[in-house]
């Protein structure tokens, strides 16, 4: 079977400390199963996984980047202020926010 008869699908491992899971790469696989199998043989040898999201790509919505602009232009910040709360002073002892 060559590759370009196969389906691509896309690979999301959780990492053991418990962060959200994370694409680490693409493989090509004959079905669901195969690409499950895989995914773990490519990307888990070390054990640095607690789960695996496999999804086809062709399943994947995502945006244009022609339409940057409208997709991701935050609105009015004057309409909502506390959305970007830009006028807070923090203090010396909060190191993350």
């Amino acid at each position: 079977m060559r590759e370009k008869d196969t389906p691509l699908y896309e690979v999301f491992l959780r990492p053991r400390n418990g962060l959200s899971h994370r694409h680490v790469g693409s493989l090509h696989a004959a079905d669901d199963t195969m690409a499950m199998q895989n995914a773990r043989d490519l990307y888990t040898r070390r054990g640095e996984a607690d789960s695996i999201w496999i999804m086809r790509s062709s399943n994947l919505i995502a945006s244009i980047p022609e339409d940057k602009e409208s997709t991701f232009d935050p609105s009015d910040p004057d309409h909502k202020p506390y959305r970007h709360p830009t006028f807070y002073v923090l203090p010396k002892e909060v190191e993350n926010m």
